[in-house]
């Protein structure tokens, strides 16, 4: 039975146009990421060769590139974008992806829509 695991990428910096008001759609936004995949590492924690697990530099352009030239107005849409893009080019087999949108409401840091998913859902 395949052992499964986790990477983690926590505060990916990711620029995208987004937003529902107009004075939104002017210049893009810093988003921040933080995603969770699982995947089957066992082969990379026998040969610690980076081809034969989730190479976390790559995933992170990919999920900068799925989201740099969106110009979704809902996060909710964004989120589902950037899933479809990993699931399609990565091995894993869950993800959990939570996208934070700082200074979008007043009296409120931060806005963050969580999703998790798993492949084949």
């Amino acid at each position: 039975m395949p052992q499964t695991q986790h990477i983690i990428l926590s505060g990916l910096k990711v620029d995208t146009l987004i937003g529902v008001y107009d004075w939104e759609r002017t210049r893009k936004t810093t988003l921040f990421f933080d995603v969770t995949v699982q995947a089957d590492l066992s082969a990379a924690m026998q040969s610690d060769d980076v081809k034969d697990t989730v190479d976390y530099a790559l995933l992170a352009k990919a999920i900068q590139d799925a989201a740099a030239d969106q110009t979704f107005e809902l996060l909710e849409a964004l989120g589902g974008h950037v899933i479809n893009a990993v699931f399609k080019d990565f091995p894993v087999t869950h993800i959990k992806l939570a996208i934070t949108k700082p200074d979008i409401l007043p009296d409120v840091n931060t806005v963050t829509v969580v999703f998790e998913q798993s492949r084949g859902d």
